[in-house]
């Protein structure tokens, strides 16, 4: 939900009655003085906007476990505290979803090192926004298989965000809607930066800006952290970074939660197989969980915090606000608690939680897969198939499923390919329960293989697609012809110029590109010419040895270019003087007879 650019308020200079002033106006819901009284303070530089970048959307609200059960083995951590092991489930990061948010921090670094921008931060926050990029359901490049769409941000329960980009990144030309992995909305994308262009970024060096990729929105996400020269290894500047991604208490204290949770170890998973969160929450006028999702704090989960009295700091302390909008961007305090405005870390007062079992949604209620569209799939050699595999999601009632990851996956022995020359993909199902794959390329080689479409995470049985490659059929020529009317000759014991034959073929007047065509060497005898036994001959390109000089006067495989063109290997002669006869013919009926004419050697 991505991030609102917030003033940056100085440390250690503000008052008290100031802050109770800030903590006033974001309870009054953005009255004027609350933005007098942050230009009354001394400011370092901030991100120049007001709008969230998510427009106040909704995020999943899931918390890390309060226990690690099988933590990752000691020996098998990095330097990066990433474990390569196995660990919790919840540990699991997709390993190009994982790259990204490394490579984005380590770019950070390298541009802002003041700044100290961890990774798992940048985790946090994409496991809130998204789950991870939909448990890592990208291409090979970073690029998200399905688009991630928040909800129209058109007035009703969200900020009312008419249409900035013409459809470009959310496909909607009335309403803006929050994009991709990190969430950001088009506007913030591509306007309101630092430098005027916008907060988009190129993390993947492909000289593009798509908010649908995670290497770009994770460096762009990155970046915004770092604006307004923070160092996030002060809390308070890490408060203050996250509550302008959304300014809500309950958010800040979620993304915390899996922030601490990744900084005690994580392992890399395969791409589609990351955890998939389940509740959502934070939208709506009551600026809290408006699903009614159940929602569990497991207490001091935030480094260097503490629980405060309730509520989710949108309203007073202690109690949740009305008519609350999240306003990120205005200035106010990141505390907790009771303290207004600042970072205090008031005495906890536990509120025991009993757990009630919850009804599986989403994904988790998946049972089955069932085939959809055609029942078996081909394509000729090199081309496309013209279907793709399709399948639906079910729950145990028969309802379809939305939002489930399922992985589609091709033999390794098959030459067909997924984009990016992919041999897996995994697409998340549409509100009808369905998961089409990419387009599917068939490779050069004919035969019948098998795809196999499987639920991530889930015990549903597979469903088989029969697939076949049927060889390209060989092009047609009914017409050969000479590109030169030259007369070609040669002197006996000498060779013919290079490339002395060269000809066109064509089909019905058209150009026959790949058009098989075979040469011989024919004697003249109009009734039934056959291979001539003396005169000029090819060679053998494949012979080696004493072999390699062997006259050969029958070539075939020849083809001819992708402009109908052909030029017969280099003919040499032997001894025998006389005109001579080379036959060019095609399997549709085309025949063409050169004539080769080679000269006695002189003075013989």
């Amino acid at each position: 939900m991505a991030a609102t650019i917030r003033r940056r308020l100085q440390r250690g200079a503000a008052s008290t009655a100031v802050a109770a002033l800030v903590l006033a106006a974001l309870t009054a819901s953005q009255a004027p003085a609350a933005t007098e009284a942050a230009a009354a303070r001394k400011q370092k530089p901030a991100p120049p906007a007001d709008t969230p970048i998510d427009g106040g959307s909704t995020y999943f609200t899931d918390r890390p476990p309060l226990h690690r059960t099988a933590p990752p083995r000691e020996e098998h951590r990095t330097g990066q505290g990433t474990a390569l092991g196995t660990g919790p489930a919840e540990a699991g990061l997709p390993a190009t979803v994982l790259a990204a948010y490394k490579k984005a921090a380590s770019a950070v670094d390298a541009s802002d090192p003041g700044c100290r921008l961890p990774w798992q931060l940048l985790a946090g926050i994409g496991k809130v926004e998204s789950g991870q990029a939909r448990g890592g359901a990208v291409d090979a490049e970073g690029t998200t298989l399905q688009p991630i769409l928040g909800p129209q941000l058109n007035g009703n329960g969200f900020a009312r965000i008419t249409d900035t980009d013409g459809g470009r990144y959310d496909g909607d030309l009335t309403h803006d809607r929050a994009v991709g992995p990190m969430q950001f909305i088009p506007s913030t994308w591509s306007n309101g930066g630092l430098d005027g262009s916008g907060w988009g970024a190129d993390g993947n060096g492909d000289g593009k800006k798509d908010p649908n990729n995670v290497f770009d929105a994770a460096l762009a996400a990155g970046r915004y952290l770092c604006a307004g020269d923070r160092d996030l290894s002060v809390q308070d500047d890490l408060d203050r970074a996250i509550l302008g991604y959304n300014h809500s208490e309950d958010y800040l204290r979620t993304v915390l939660s899996w922030y601490t949770f990744y900084r005690h170890g994580t392992h890399e998973v395969p791409d589609g197989r990351g955890v998939l969160p389940v509740h959502r929450g934070g939208a709506g006028k009551s600026g809290g969980d408006s699903t009614g999702s159940a929602h569990h704090d497991h207490g001091s989960d935030a480094p260097g915090r503490k629980p405060g009295k309730g509520g989710s700091g949108t309203g007073k302390p202690g109690k949740p606000g009305k008519g609350q909008h999240n306003h990120p961007g205005k200035p106010g305090g990141s505390g907790t608690g009771d303290t207004p405005g600042g970072t205090g870390t008031p005495k906890p007062k536990p509120t025991p939680e009993t757990p009630t079992p919850e009804t599986p949604t989403g994904p988790a209620r998946l049972t089955a897969l069932e085939r959809a569209g055609d029942k078996d799939l081909s394509a000729t050699a090199g081309t496309e198939f013209a279907a793709s595999p399709r399948v639906r999601a079910k729950d145990a009632a028969g309802k379809p499923v939305a939002g489930a990851p399922v992985r589609f996956a091709l033999p390794p022995s098959t030459g067909a390919r997924f984009p990016g020359d992919a041999t897996t993909v995994t697409v998340t199902t549409g509100k009808d329960g369905l998961a089409t794959a990419p387009t599917l390329r068939a490779g050069d080689k004919a035969g019948a293989f098998t795809i196999r479409a499987t639920a991530v995470g889930r015990t549903a049985p597979a469903v088989a697609f029969g697939a076949t490659v049927k060889a390209r059929p060989a092009p047609k020529a009914d017409k050969l012809a000479r590109t030169s009317d030259k007369e070609l000759t040669a002197t006996a014991g000498q060779a013919f110029a290079e490339d002395a034959v060269e000809v066109e073929a064509t089909y019905q007047g058209k150009i026959a590109a790949g058009a098989a065509v075979t040469a011989t060497m024919v004697t003249d005898d109009p009734k039934k010419p056959v291979e001539n036994t003396k005169g000029p001959y090819f060679k053998d390109p494949e012979a080696t040895g004493d072999d390699k000089d062997e006259p050969v006067r029958t070539l075939t495989g020849l083809t001819t270019d992708a402009n109908g063109l052909l030029k017969l290997p280099k003919i040499y002669t032997d001894r025998h003087a006389g005109t001579f006869l080379l036959r060019l013919t095609t399997a549709d009926g085309a025949v063409l007879t050169v004539k080769l004419k080679v000269a006695a050697p002189a003075g013989s």
